[in-house]
């Protein structure tokens, strides 16, 4: 087994701090410049993971969109579009969502034991279905993945899965883009839910770059575990 792999977590957020806001649309946090760079990002990774929940909420197809970086992927010998993961400890997914309907890159589901026959028998060839015991830990699933040769991941969200993957200490590099607004709702989904983060006061993570995009900020941060 390789060494588990490069694990990149990617996220935009209101200057309060929120990844969404609480209305049925999705709030574009983002700007037109950010999307490419995010894209650019994407097509140099292995593998890309959002929770079961954004795909749920955010129906995201997770695809590079530049056919130019596509292309190159290609003629490196790659897929045009890094591996779609996610997980689930319900097994509450649509095989009509988009993650499994677009593209012809493989599509990973981690599940619990109780949900995996379930699962695997609704998703039918959308995905391979991959149990991890009674938990889905971030560490078993990094494990699995080094198994099928990802060497690079990039974590997308939403908010528990971010969680999930800091307070295990398991990132090592924070990518996070502020954009200029508030959202000020109390029940709208935050960038990470409470947790005992190995970066706290005492351990302060490395600042390796700031830049302007656009009207938001790039700020790329590298956790010392």
């Amino acid at each position: 087994m390789m060494q588990r792999p490069h694990v990149l977590l990617s996220v935009a957020a209101s200057l309060d701090g929120y990844i969404d806001d609480t209305s049925e649309n999705r709030l574009m946090l983002s700007n037109d410049e950010d999307f490419d760079r995010v894209d650019a990002v994407r097509a140099g990774v292995d593998a890309i993971l959002v929770g079961a929940n954004t795909i749920r909420a955010d129906n995201p197809r997770l695809m590079v969109r530049s056919e130019e970086r596509r292309a190159k992927r290609v003629a490196d010998g790659k897929p045009a579009t890094p591996t779609k993961v996610t997980l689930t400890t319900t097994g509450d997914l649509d095989p009509e969502a988009r993650f499994f309907t677009t593209g012809d890159n493989d599509k990973i589901v981690y599940t619990t034991d109780q949900a995996a026959s379930d699962l695997t028998a609704r998703l039918a060839d959308g995905a391979t279905v991959v149990s991890l015991g009674a938990d889905v830990t971030p560490a078993a699933l990094l494990n699995d993945l080094a198994d099928r040769g990802i060497e690079r991941l990039m974590v997308e969200g939403g908010g528990a899965i971010h969680t999930m993957f800091l307070t295990a200490g398991l990132v090592d590099e924070l990518h996070l883009v502020y954009a200029p607004f508030f959202v000020g709702e109390q029940n709208a989904p935050r960038f990470v839910r409470p947790g005992t983060f190995p970066q706290d006061a005492n351990h302060r993570m490395a600042l390796a770059e700031t830049r302007a995009i656009g009207d938001c900020v790039l700020l790329r941060y590298l956790p010392e575990n």
